[in-house]
């Protein structure tokens, strides 16, 4: 409930008897430039990133250039006669490779002539990205009937601020900016930061600006009526350890450009460069969608989706050399983490399994192997986030490897079984055994310290997360009355993991011929699930409890957690078809999908990260949990309801957004912040298609069964080539036939099982 001496934000004063006793100020703001564009586009190439408004200017507020999560250029701007231009339009090309501006001149003023009218001059931005490389061409094209200069400048700024700062937190002490440095057609920007690494920026012209200063380039482009002028900027990064630097340091790493526009004097290299950058970019993004099984139906809109969503997929995933991984989202998360990226790969296993195979080697090649409370590190952790920038490197935050997350450990452990069962890869379980028994073995020895034998959390430094399961934000579980339980906390769904993956390493040990380890994981499964259902539910809701505090007392809160269990098929069938009759009922589905609270809990607020804001991901999870429950029709409105947000979104589902109840004639409301885009946000239509076609792949058995197959409205039909079972590949073809989907297969070695 609110408090009546605060509303709106503004704090009343008990004295006031007439609004003409208060300030104006109280209820109109002053105008502020600190406010983030709600229009952001972005690219990515490895580690680095660009966010940029549609004009392809920076602003320096949350966006900028940005390398190992530090912000190497916080402002760009492209002005014509001391203005901006006007928009036409920006976008990102449909494979993310590249960014385009088109602008048009507002009035120009008379050099030595005539003033060049309005909308006379077309600008055209394009921009690639290239290892830590940005290239630019900035062409003019004058439709006039008139001669034209364009006084044209191009002024720029690096802050190199962490991306910590960016976020907000405030620092004491900083490293040394040094004086920039203008030599010909080039400036240089240097930082040295706190953890004793060089940071440098180059930013570079073609031709030679008639002036350049240490901020800005200026030019006066003589424009002929009906001709076309060309300019071009690169933006080039060096990061490099300082001697005495270990070079394995997180942010030590040592970065030079690839390219470099010095190397020549003319535009035609300046051309070249920007035709270069937009091949590689090329090649790297069609070979990620190679290597996907390919998605179409009858209907465009869908098809777009589903495209964006792959596409954007392959912008986050970044090749290391334990092999793809998506990035968890930008601008603020472009880095690895490990829940987002295994349940990304969870989602995207039917259809991409390589993905999954180059997230399980990663994260057993940074498996904790040590303990530490500032890290939140125990041996056999999976990680939760990596971070290369300076803060994380000097430890003024514990991200640099940070292993605060109570189910990435045992996610881990439920995705290499799933990747086992889809590609028979037991070459590659061999490889991570070691890792696995690790693993299993931290989720064991902490359900051992639990009095109920359950997977809880408790954080073991200031600096880590209060809450560590995917809803990580300090008020995000609470008991019924709104106030906040003592720890340590055993989240709902955290056991249908845990139970999930002790089954996983049963099968494994079996397997392996391990017979009397086979038995005791059996048993610490069996154990989570009937605690489960004596523990969390709750009679008089048919529903389950978030969460138990560390009293054994159950916060008897309605949230979305519990559709994970049905995703895990942790409840039995009847309290599992409850939950699921709850989950499709105005307390938790907008109309747009499922909330992450109910409505009408305490603490509820369809505006809050995530306390009744909608999550793809989580309703990904809850999709896949209603078909497993027998409720795929219900599934199948879930897709149809998350896909028709897409479109009003362009095609991109951001990580989140508000969970108010759909009106007729209304888009959904964006959450002012999420990450666009976001990778399990971007995976979301693919499990939740997964669950409405009854897809399941068994490799051993060189099999693909379809279960009771089932199509949102608006598609007759669908079809799904290029899906890999062992050496072979089949092509599945959806259609709608007499009221209902028809599945077959085109001529292939894979054994295609219908199931009615």
């Amino acid at each position: 409930m609110q408090d009546p001496e605060t509303l709106g934000g503004v704090t009343r004063s008990s004295g006031v008897d007439h609004p003409d006793h208060v300030p104006d100020g109280v209820f109109i703001a002053p105008e502020t430039p600190e406010v983030a564009s709600a229009d952001q586009h972005v690219l990515k190439s490895g580690d680095t990133f660009i966010v940029n408004d549609p004009l392809g200017d920076i602003t320096g507020i949350d966006d900028g250039l940005f390398v190992n999560d530090t912000r190497v250029l916080s402002s760009l701007r492209l002005t014509f006669g001391g203005r901006v231009p006007s928009l036409l339009s920006g976008s990102v090309s449909s494979d993310n490779t590249a960014f385009t501006a088109h602008l048009t001149n507002r009035p120009l003023p008379p050099l030595g002539g005539t003033s060049t009218p309005e909308g006379v001059i077309h600008v055209e931005r394009e921009r690639v990205l290239s290892g830590t490389m940005m290239t630019e061409a900035i062409e003019l094209t004058n439709y006039g009937t008139e001669d034209a200069v364009v006084p044209l400048s191009v002024s720029f700024a690096s802050d190199f601020r962490d991306m910590f700062e960016v976020r907000g937190l405030k620092r004491e002490v900083r490293g040394e900016l040094k004086p920039p440095h203008v030599d010909g057609n080039q400036v240089r920007l240097e930082y040295i930061g706190l953890d004793k690494v060089a940071r440098r920026v180059s930013i570079e012209f073609s031709p030679k600006p008639d002036k350049l200063l240490a901020d800005r380039a200026d030019f006066s482009v003589e424009l002929p009526a009906q001709a076309c002028v060309s300019l071009y900027l690169t933006v080039s990064v060096e990061v490099e350890p300082l001697e005495g630097v270990a070079p394995d340091a997180p942010s030590a790493g040592i970065i030079r450009p690839q390219h470099c526009l010095a190397q020549s004097n003319g535009q035609s290299v300046g051309r070249a460069a920007v035709r270069a950058a937009l091949v590689d970019a090329h090649i790297v993004m069609r070979e990620r969608r190679r290597q996907t099984g390919r998605v179409r139906s009858s209907n465009p809109l869908f098809n777009a989706w589903i495209n964006r969503s792959i596409a954007d997929l392959g912008l986050l995933t970044t090749d290391l050399p334990t092999g793809p991984y998506p990035y968890a989202g930008i601008p603020w998360f472009s880095t690895p983490f490990g829940r987002d990226a295994i349940i990304t790969s969870l989602q995207t296993l039917w259809l991409q399994p390589a993905l999954a195979r180059g997230v399980l080697r990663f994260l057993a090649a940074h498996q904790a192997r040590e303990d530490s409370a500032f890290r939140d590190a125990a041996v056999g952790k999976i990680m939760h986030e990596m971070r290369k920038s300076e803060m994380a490197a000097t430890g003024e935050v514990p991200f640099a490897l940070y292993y605060g997350g109570v189910d990435s450990t045992p996610l881990f452990v439920v995705l290499a079984g799933a990747y086992a069962e889809r590609t028979g890869d037991m070459a590659l379980i061999d490889e991570l055994w070691p890792a696995l028994e690790r693993a299993a073995d931290w989720v064991a020895g902490v359900c051992e310290r639990n009095k109920l034998g359950l997977l809880d959390y408790r954080r073991e430094s200031e600096g880590g997360l209060a809450n560590q399961g995917w809803k990580d934000s300090h008020d995000s579980v609470f008991h019924a009355d709104g106030h906040f339980p003592d720890g340590p906390i055993a989240l709902v769904e955290v056991q249908a993991y845990a139970s999930a993956a002790f089954d996983t390493m049963a099968k494994f040990a079996t397997h392996r011929g391990l017979a009397e380890e086979a038995a005791r994981y059996a048993g610490r499964a069996a154990k989570i699930r009937r605690c489960v259902e004596d523990k969390y539910w709750m009679p008089e809701s048919e529903f389950y409890g978030i969460a138990l505090d560390g009293h054994g007392e159950l916060c008897r809160v309605l949230a979305s957690n519990a559709g994970h269990l049905l995703a895990f098929g942790l409840p039995e069938f009847e309290r599992g078809r409850a939950v699921a009759q709850t989950l499709e009922s105005a307390l938790f589905h907008t109309g747009w999908g499922v909330r992450t609270l109910a409505a009408g809990q305490a603490r509820f607020n369809p505006m809050a990260y995530h306390n009744g804001s909608v999550w793809p991901h989580d309703n990904a999870l809850c999709a896949r949990g209603l078909a497993r429950y027998g409720r795929k029709e219900a599934a199948v409105r879930l897709l149809q309801a998350l896909f028709e947000a897409a479109v009003t979104f362009d095609m991109r589902l951001p990580e989140l957004f508000c969970g108010f109840p759909r009106r007729r004639g209304e888009p959904p409301t964006a959450y002012p912040v999420a990450c666009l885009p976001q990778a399990w946000a971007a995976g979301s239509p693919f499990m939740m298609l997964e669950a409405c076609l009854g897809v399941s792949i068994d490799a051993a058995r060189h099999e693909v069964r379809v279960e009771q197959p089932m199509l949102p409205e608006g598609i007759d039909w669908l079809e799904v080539g290029h899906l890999r079972v062992g050496n072979a590949s089949v092509t599945l073809m959806f259609r709608r036939v007499d009221g209902k989907v028809v599945a077959s297969a085109d001529r292939s070695d894979v054994k295609v099982v219908a199931v009615l």
